[in-house]
């Protein structure tokens, strides 16, 4: 065996989303890429925003030395200062560059943080549907996920969250908007978890963290604004990426904010930082360090997503498919008509309409389908959808 057990054993456990995608390349070399409608894989279609290559142009011809040279392993103090103070103005605390970290994406991120406040066995607790990939980041760091289901319109069921909450529990892991239902938490619901949590460490003794983790921050629509959960919980990060609002998923750039209000801030950050070292993710990219930080209030249209959403939404619905309505991000995650969600997908592939089945995201019964593609693959794949939901009524 080339691999390690254990690795071969995630292997063949994998990511649906992955599997489908793989799918997607096989039927696009036998039936031709226009005829193939490939929902499987979140991957921005919109280009970066004109502000990006005009910023990338000016940053390719500055010829001062030590461009491209390794700088303090938390990245360059001018881009953390610039995102504490972009995160100031829409939290309720101020935030300055030491509270910043810049990684190598949102998993970069999110990898550092488990690293730096996970003792060996310790819990996290997820709220599902949720981005399967959260388990391998655990187990990196030897955690184990405790899945809660959420309400049946993807809301949080703090007494899920609530009745797993044990000694083991060290953080509570959210996504918001979330992949994959498009749900965005709400300020109330927020604040009912930060006076939960606070609650669970006075009983404890000890500290419950909340990590949010948020590339999809800025796609929101109906004129709905994502809540700041450091103004709902003082031990709290953020994990986040440029990879969706400003379409650049292959530059790999994100950062790690911290709750200024922060108990033992100052230490969080000095472990932060060493494990964005040793893990390997030192430094994030210079060259889009330098983007970043003069983009911070530039984002792709997102009434384009909007305008897929709704056109996707509309006919499904108009068929009978069953789905709540995305707050946000760019997926939309029906029920699927029958109870075996693998199955639907598959009858859906006979229309060459590649999905994911939810019980890939910890939510079965429910299928997902990421609507970042052209307007053209949605609308032709419509009349596909109404015939396989025909063959179940």
């Amino acid at each position: 065996m080339p691999t390690s057990k254990k690795i071969q054993a995630s292997i063949e456990k994998s990511s649906w989303i992955r599997k489908m995608f793989e799918e997607g390349t096989k039927r696009k070399a036998q039936f031709g890429d226009e005829n193939v409608f490939d929902f499987s894989l979140g991957n921005p279609n919109l280009e970066p925003p004109a502000e990006f290559k005009q910023v990338l142009k000016e940053l390719i011809n500055d010829t001062s030395p030590g461009q491209h040279a390794y700088m303090a392993n938390a990245g360059y103090e001018f881009t953390r200062q610039a995102v504490a103070d972009y995160l100031s103005r829409s939290n309720s605390g101020k935030l300055g560059s030491n509270d910043i970290v810049m990684t190598v994406g949102a998993g970069g991120a999110l990898n550092v943080i488990l690293k730096t406040i996970l003792n060996p066995g310790e819990e996290v607790i997820i709220p599902a549907p949720y981005f399967v990939e959260y388990n391998f980041y655990l187990d990196n760091h030897q955690g184990i996920p405790r899945i809660v289901n959420t309400k049946p319109d993807f809301s949080l069921d703090l007494d899920a969250i609530e009745a797993v909450i044990s000694e083991r529990t060290r953080a509570v892991l959210i996504n918001s908007p979330n992949n994959p239902t498009g749900k965005v938490y709400s300020a109330e619901e927020l604040g009912e978890l930060g006076k939960l949590l606070r609650n669970d460490c006075k009983r404890k003794g000890d500290v419950i963290y909340l990590i949010s983790d948020e590339p999809y921050r800025k796609i929101a629509y109906d004129g709905i604004s994502v809540p700041s959960i450091f103004d709902a919980y003082e031990e709290s990060f953020v994990g986040t990426s440029f990879s969706k609002d400003l379409s650049l998923p292959g530059e790999r750039i994100g950062y790690i904010a911290i709750n200024p209000q922060m108990t033992n801030k100052e230490a969080m950050a000095e472990g932060l930082v060493l494990c964005n070292r040793i893990l390997g993710y030192v430094n994030a990219p210079a060259l889009m360090q330098r983007a970043v930080a003069r983009l911070l209030d530039t984002s792709v249209d997102i009434s384009i997503y909007q305008k897929k959403r709704d056109i996707l939404y509309d006919g499904l619905t108009s068929f009978g498919y069953v789905c709540h309505k995305p707050e946000g991000a760019f997926y939309l995650f029906p029920k699927t008509p029958i109870e075996d969600d693998v199955a639907f997908i598959t009858t859906l592939q006979e229309e060459n309409i590649l999905t994911v089945p939810g019980s890939g995201f910890g939510g079965p019964g429910f299928f997902r389908i990421a609507y970042c593609v052209s307007d053209s693959t949605i609308e032709r794949s419509l009349p596909g959808f109404e015939r396989v939901i025909k063959k179940f009524k």
